[in-house]
């Protein structure tokens, strides 16, 4: 039986499975555009990608999957840093954001791939993109929360 434990806001909770439990490997980067705060879920009209993305960027970590997104806002220099996103940058300007690199690789440009997509690049099979093991929950920027 997992059991839960709390991710940043107490409300939210992530799932720590057995070591029995087989686990997902490798590494996300996702390269977000210019946004008001880390992740873009703040406001009163939040981007319904975006939630998704979060969801499953917080599911990808609670699989064991290292994972790291830096804002063009606030990170500028993470960009510059990764020589496949400067190239992206240069082919398509901002519309190649948001880009998400998976293991080195660049799986997804100008949008947010799909849990699917996402397990598929790191090589796991169709059964844990179905996990539906972590909640919604509430967004990083909840009202008051001073994010923004």
């Amino acid at each position: 039986m997992p059991r839960t434990l709390p991710l940043g806001n107490p409300t939210d909770a992530i799932v720590v499975y057995p070591e029995s439990v087989a686990r997902m490997a490798g590494m996300v980067a996702v390269y977000d555009p210019a946004m008001c705060c880390t992740t873009g879920v703040c406001g009163p009209a939040s981007d319904p990608s975006l939630l998704t993305i979060t969801r499953d960027l917080r599911w990808l970590e609670a699989q064991g999957v290292t994972v790291t997104r830096y804002g063009l806002s606030q990170e500028p220099a993470a960009f510059v840093a990764q020589p496949k996103v400067v190239g992206l940058m240069q082919a398509f300007d901002e519309r190649a954001l948001p880009a998400t690199l998976v293991n080195g690789e660049v799986l997804a440009h100008g949008h947010y791939p799909t849990r699917e997509e996402l397990t598929a690049a790191l090589g796991a099979s169709a059964d844990h993109a179905s996990d539906a093991s972590v909640p919604v929950g509430s967004a990083c920027c909840a009202p008051g929360s001073g994010c923004c």
